[in-house]
């Protein structure tokens, strides 16, 4: 038997205490933002991260306390930590009413999925390393990446674009071509636990300072009845969906010849959207449409978020009528 691992000392010894310091710090913001979501369907892509934090604090404390000393043990670890990690970015491409309670036991089998490798070399061929498949070895980064594109067109860029670097990082031992070998690197470990933390906290520090300043004055009243849970909307569950709920109002708006559309970045309240000249209804500052036009929105907004959630984010409709009904079945 040859001599036993030299014990690690200084920074080396400090840096899984790092990683699982800053891994138990996003696991807590992660939370925070759990609360901050009630009421809309990210609240489980939310607990999918308080989870995925979970996981990586306590390999990381393992690692600290001198566990997982073998590569085979901790290579599974971490893929399991991995599993979950790509769970949240799974969970928001489900995250409409009336499916996104049952996409969630969707994702839950994409967690065992992607962590049976592990299972497997634990129970079938001990002291083997995670033997996973070049399609997982593909998809995982890809459902990061899918994850990111999410936010990178809106305010939560930076934030996500932390998420994902550190993520990569913790797959790499399951990129394609690389070894399933966790037990080293624990610099790029701790480096990815910061990020994920500085994520966290921007992303916080962002919907903190959101939630204080008061709105800007909009473009008019449409706009200023829609645009604030909009943005927040978009910010809440990324770009995928927001985009789809701009495109069925703006069908709405096509067919019943409102003189708006639903961008990006809110409301466009023009008078002349299809190229003609607008009617004398249509060119009025306050007429039905625009009630109806905001019944709309509430309509399909309400597919991702309930009344509570819009009350929080500034919402402004006049209380004169309900949801159509007709609308949100549109």
């Amino acid at each position: 038997m040859g001599p036993p691992p030299a014990t690690p000392t200084g920074i080396a010894a400090a840096l899984p205490l790092i990683a699982a310091a800053s891994a138990a710090v996003a696991g807590g913001l992660a939370a925070f933002g759990m609360i901050r979501v009630r009421g809309s369907t990210a609240v489980p892509a939310a607990a999918w991260s308080v989870a995925a934090c979970l996981a990586l604090a306590a390999e990381m404390a393992m690692r600290s306390a001198g566990g997982l000393a073998d590569p085979a043990a901790a290579a599974a670890a971490r893929l399991a930590v991995v599993a979950v990690a790509v769970c949240p970015a799974m969970s928001l491409l489900g995250a409409k009413r009336p499916q996104h309670g049952v996409w969630q036991f969707i994702v839950a089998t994409l967690a065992f999925v992607l962590v049976m490798p592990a299972i497997s070399a634990r129970l079938m061929r001990p002291g083997s390393l995670p033997d996973v498949h070049l399609i997982g070895r593909f998809f995982m980064p890809v459902l990061v990446l899918v994850g990111w594109l999410n936010f990178a067109g809106t305010r939560r860029a930076l934030p996500a674009s932390c998420v994902a670097i550190g993520q990569i990082l913790l797959m790499r031992g399951f990129l394609p071509g690389a070894r399933a070998d966790a037990a080293g690197g624990m610099g790029l470990d701790a480096l990815a636990a910061v990020l994920l933390a500085a994520g966290a906290l921007l992303a916080t520090i962002q919907t903190l300072a959101v939630a204080g300043r008061p709105a800007p004055p909009a473009a008019g009243p449409l706009a200023a009845a829609i645009d604030p849970a909009f943005v927040a909307l978009r910010d809440t569950l990324g770009a995928a969906w927001a985009l789809r709920l701009a495109e069925a109002f703006n069908a709405l708006a096509t067919t019943r010849g409102w003189p708006c559309r639903l961008r990006f970045g809110g409301i466009d309240e023009t008078s002349d959207v299809s190229g003609g000249e607008p009617s004398c209804e249509a060119s009025c500052e306050t007429t039905a449409w625009h009630a109806d036009a905001v019944h709309a929105f509430r309509a399909l907004a309400r597919r991702f978020v309930d009344d509570g959630w819009l009350s929080r984010h500034g919402w402004r409709e006049t209380r004169n009528g309900g949801p159509r009904d007709d609308l949100a079945a549109s």
